[in-house]
């Protein structure tokens, strides 16, 4: 639970804010309905006990749609709302509101709602309904809002292929007491509705034949935090490998990043698998060679010692001034 509070929080540092559009008397509303909802977001997830918690999604998902209902509510960042993701897309034609709700530890359920952008700044809101219990073949379901299967989004990366945009969606699910899991789905609109999934994960380039998916699910155990993210520089879904630390890869609770990468490149409508990334190999004639410290006779070069002096016997004062590495926080993408 801290973990996706404290990266649902850097989402909401992101969020881009359009509240230029909105009217003084509207922004201030929007302002005062913030603050509550700000309090029943936070009881959603530390509420003592499973009926506070239930209590205080069902006063949050009310007052929400309330917010909404105010004209070019759109344009209202919500930046507060630190346990609730709110993202929009790449070109602001919708954001989504995503987050969950822990019955016990064995019962999390997931809830959220599209916000399309209108250019009368009325309110269209396409409610998400979680099915992901009761959904058979997650991998390959293609849905509705009314069949989601539930994951609160940290990312959105906008493509474009035969005059259409898709809209891919990463989400991070705490599936299980065992397992947690990262989501990369689809999404578009077909007579503006929203669809997700579809035959949009190829495996052509594998060096094993594998059938094409309609999400990619990474299941892993519950205290690791494997990468799963875009790298916009690569343009490329980075994925970081898994394996078992019991050699049981069918036991998804065991398996665990290894510091390998493989990924996911958009490539004429579809993200195509690359099967290893990050290859690095040194140029013919640039390998390094050993820098011994004796020479052939055995003498001590003591020139080489000293090289490597300065690292070693700065004064107290400027190692003072070295800045700490702060350690990577797991589970982030």
């Amino acid at each position: 639970m801290k973990k996706l509070a404290t990266l649902l929080f850097f989402l909401s540092v992101l969020s881009v804010s359009f509240a230029q559009q909105l009217n003084k008397a509207d922004a201030k509303a929007l302002r005062l309905k913030e603050d509550s909802l700000k309090r029943y977001a936070v009881k959603i997830i530390d509420g003592i006990n499973s009926g506070d918690r239930l209590a205080a999604d069902s006063m949050f998902t009310r007052l929400l749609v309330r917010s909404l209902v105010t004209p070019n509510s759109f344009y209202y960042p919500f930046d507060s709302l630190q346990t609730i993701s709110h993202l929009y897309a790449p070109d602001s034609s919708f954001r989504i509101f995503t987050w969950q709700l822990a019955i016990n530890d064995y019962v999390i359920r997931k809830h959220g709602a599209i916000q399309m952008r209108t250019y009368d700044g009325s309110l269209k809101l396409f409610p998400l309904i979680d099915k992901g219990s009761v959904t058979i073949n997650q991998v390959d379901t293609v849905a509705n809002n009314k069949g989601w299967i539930g994951a609160i989004y940290y990312n959105i990366i906008q493509k474009r292929s035969a005059n259409q945009n898709y809209y891919t969606l990463l989400g991070f699910d705490e599936n299980n007491i065992r397992s947690n899991r990262k989501i990369i789905e689809v999404l578009n609109f077909n007579n503006d509705e929203p669809t997700f999934g579809g035959r949009y994960f190829s495996f052509e380039e594998d060096s094993v034949f594998k059938t094409s998916i309609g999400r990619y699910i990474m299941e892993y155990k519950k205290e690791d935090g494997p990468k799963l993210n875009y790298d916009a520089e690569m343009d490329m879904i980075i994925v970081e490998h898994l394996v078992s630390e019991s050699n049981e890869p069918n036991k998804k609770w065991t398996l665990v990043g290894d510091g390998d990468y493989e990924g996911f490149k958009w490539k004429n409508g579809k993200w195509v698998h690359i099967e290893k990334i990050f290859n690095q190999v040194t140029p013919l004639g640039q390998a390094p060679v050993p820098s011994p410290i004796r020479d052939a006779t055995g003498t001590l070069d003591e020139s080489k010692l000293k090289d490597g002096e300065p690292a070693a016997t700065k004064p107290a004062e400027e190692k003072s001034k070295a800045k700490p590495v702060t350690p990577k926080k797991k589970g982030k993408g």
